[in-house]
């Protein structure tokens, strides 16, 4: 097993860099891909991005959920592979693959029989549940693609090979643009589906997405290769504390997702410009958050196995350094925010109200993204690699659903604010989280060897 160099902060900025780098240009390139999705969407006008925008709520609800598995389970996968415990790697991936599947599946069936009951939950326009219906009910295989896809995508980064899922995102992207232009409007000879045809090509952009990953598992001479029948030979013992672990992430993750999806549902009855304008600013905000998220991802891979060999103290240096370089990171990319998001929004076919909206929105989630980086680093990368998923999970529900919740239909539907104050008092939600979050990293309950005895 490779070592990578921490013994110092030039080390370990560029061990961050090799771990970190790929996770964040892949995040980049799957907050792209979306991006382009919506730029398409919307040269078909503001009823056809709102659709969109309301349709994809179940899809990133969903996501959440086996993000949360997939990550409760990669705190096993980076400690085990602290310790070179390949075998365990392979079942606790086949164990995240298994339960993945099966909540896929009961994902699928509901998306492809009852879209417009999934829409009326975010939605009380007529018009916007049938532009969205046959976006869900095309885009259904999309459940079971990404059960595949995140256990794969973790057992290749908890292995320190986060070049594997960066390259299968590249080749996502560019046939996801392709499609998107061809199928959204009718080109090189393709019939001519509107946002039918923006599902269509992430469906068959997810199928070659999993197939590359499959390969570089299966196929190759890869350090996590082995039989099938090993990948499905996890003990009961191993099952449990899995689950025990995962449990929390899970929640942690779905009731956040669910919670935030509620603030587009609150947002979104505002009206439809307003609608458009969370989803494009919503959109902006994924490609600056998400690669600064990867920074999480190091922590919980890199502090994960330094748990995982008892090295404790290297494990709290280690993520004090690299939480400091994430609020950094967090500053850069809201400054770059509020330079970039004009011409970003000009893109996007808005009417004058719009994108006036749609800006002053962009400004909130600019200055914000700081506290929202930290809030993810904290909860994704530095509770979960420790395995102190309860607390995070707790922390991130209780905000979630105790503040932010309340305050986005209140501000949206009983005030009457204009958009971008009800989503920035949604962001008290955020400042509370983040001190709360401090306190616990602060205490160092965290620290904890989850493959004790395993």
């Amino acid at each position: 097993m490779e070592k990578l160099n921490t013994n110092n902060n030039s080390g370990m900025l560029k061990t961050v860099g090799i771990v970190a780098g790929p996770i964040a240009l892949q995040s980049l390139i799957a907050s792209s891909l979306n991006l382009v999705d919506n730029l398409m969407v919307g040269g078909l006008g503001e009823l056809a991005l709102n659709a969109v925008g309301v349709s994809v709520q179940i899809f990133f609800i969903y996501w959440m959920m086996i993000f949360g598995f997939s990550s409760g389970a990669a705190t096993f996968m980076a400690q085990f592979y602290g310790v070179g415990d390949y075998r365990n790697i392979r079942r606790t991936a086949g164990f995240a693959f298994t339960v993945s599947i099966a909540v896929g599946g009961v994902f699928f069936l509901a998306a492809l029989f009852f879209p417009e009951y999934i829409l009326r939950v975010f939605t009380k326009y007529p018009e916007v549940i049938e532009a969205g219906v046959p976006y869900i009910r095309t885009g259904a295989p999309c459940f079971l693609m990404v059960a595949a896809l995140q256990p794969l995508s973790i057992l290749l980064r908890s292995t320190q090979q986060t070049q594997y899922p960066l390259y299968a995102s590249v080749f996502a992207l560019c046939l996801n643009t392709f499609l998107n232009y061809s199928l959204i409007y009718g080109h090189f000879g393709m019939p001519e589906m509107g946002v039918q045809g923006a599902a269509l090509a992430t469906v068959l952009s997810r199928v070659c997405e999993v197939t590359i990953l499959l390969m570089f598992v299966f196929v190759r001479d890869n350090r996590v290769k082995g039989p099938i029948r090993e990948f499905f030979g996890y003990s009961r013992t191993l099952a449990g504390r899995i689950t025990k672990n995962s449990l929390a992430t899970t929640i942690n993750e779905t009731a956040w997702g669910l919670g935030t999806s509620l603030y587009v549902a609150a947002f979104a009855r505002i009206g439809i410009t307003a609608g458009a304008a969370v989803q494009a600013c919503n959109t902006i905000n994924n490609m600056f958050i998400m690669a600064a998220f990867s920074i999480g991802d190091a922590v919980l891979i890199l502090v994960g196995q330094k748990l995982g060999e008892g090295k404790m103290d290297q494990a709290r240096s280690m993520t004090s350094y690299m939480v400091k370089l994430a609020l950094v990171v967090g500053l850069i990319l809201g400054g770059l925010m509020l330079l970039l998001g004009k011409p970003i929004l000009h893109l996007f076919d808005f009417t004058p109200a719009g994108h006036a909206a749609a800006w002053l929105i962009l400004v909130v989630y600019a200055l914000t993204l700081w506290l929202d980086v930290y809030n993810g680093i904290m909860v994704s990368g530095v509770l979960r690699c420790g395995g102190d998923t309860r607390f995070a999970a707790l922390a991130e529900t209780c905000t979630v659903w105790g503040l932010g919740v309340p305050i986005a239909f209140v501000t949206s539907l009983i005030l009457g604010w204009p958009i971008y104050l009800a989503v920035l008092a949604v962001k008290f939600e955020s400042a509370v989280k983040g001190v709360i979050l401090t306190a616990r990293y602060k205490s160092g309950k965290w620290l904890k060897n989850v493959i004790q005895g395993l």
